[in-house]
């Protein structure tokens, strides 16, 4: 059986998906984009890379070409856009990543695209994010307390001590982010900062 669109993303594939909720646009303008917002601390950004993916999401029926233009001495571009299946796979894709924590490098990318979910949507996302990760501290520090009871040499918990401290503080960064969702102390959406003066300029720039 093939599997679901969701799970044949990459996340190349994501960020470019990403990319079209916010309009149709040409694989030059991505690749602008991408840089622009240093998404390159994210994933590994190439043009072959790039162009790759754009044919498989097409494949896929995920975009589809929408028109193709040619300005003095430029190369052909291809427009595209995302089709309602693409949208539908982005969705899914963002609902699990951000729910799982065992996959820390897709959490990246689906915590700097969640805005593309609602916001009621992604609360919930990551409240069962967070009873994972509770339970995993839970695990670690009563693990450390019960081996430094028993004389465990402090020189072999060095890294249970590490990720005991990360998991903490995840949490409490995780916690501060709902109570700001849920309080809905900053616009949130696909569409919040799509009219600000710094979006439109950025969108305009990538464009030539």
């Amino acid at each position: 059986m093939s599997k679901e669109p969701a799970e044949r993303l990459t996340p190349m594939g994501v960020m470019i998906l990403a990319l079209l909720r916010e309009g149709d646009m040409h694989p030059y303008e991505m690749m602008r984009l991408m840089r622009a917002r240093r998404d390159e601390r994210l994933l590994t950004i190439t043009n072959g890379t790039l162009y790759h993916t754009v044919g498989r999401l097409q494949r896929a029926g995920l975009i589809d070409e929408v028109g193709i233009d040619r300005e003095g001495n430029r190369p052909e571009r291809t427009t595209y856009t995302l089709t309602d299946a693409g949208t539908d796979a982005l969705v899914d894709w963002l609902r699990r990543e951000l729910s799982v924590i065992d996959r820390p490098a897709e959490f990246r990318i689906a915590l700097a695209e969640a805005h593309n979910l609602e916001r009621p949507d992604v609360i919930v996302c990551l409240r069962s994010r967070r009873e994972a990760l509770d339970e995993g501290h839970v695990m670690h520090r009563d693990g450390l307390i019960g081996a430094r009871r028993t004389g465990a040499p402090e020189q072999v918990l060095v890294e249970f001590e590490r990720q005991e401290v990360l998991l903490d503080a995840e949490l409490r960064w995780l916690d501060s982010l709902l109570e700001r969702l849920e309080a809905e102390a900053f616009p949130w959406g696909p569409t919040a900062f799509e009219n600000t003066d710094r979006y439109l300029a950025q969108r305009k720039a990538a464009q030539q």
